[in-house]
């Protein structure tokens, strides 16, 4: 059986570019995350996590 991706998703701050928040999600997770940052101009990091 096949895990399902997941991601991690990183705040970033709009002043220096660091991380603020991280997030550990799923696909269906991170399309809303990024559907709500599109609406409020907020700057996200998405790269998949490592499999175990």
């Amino acid at each position: 059986m096949t895990k399902p991706m997941r991601f991690e998703i990183l705040r970033l701050d709009d002043a220096n570019g660091s991380a603020t928040d991280r997030v550990i999600a799923d696909a269906e997770t991170v399309r809303e995350l990024v559907q709500d940052a599109a609406r409020t101009g907020e700057r996200l990091l998405i790269r998949p996590c490592p499999t175990a």
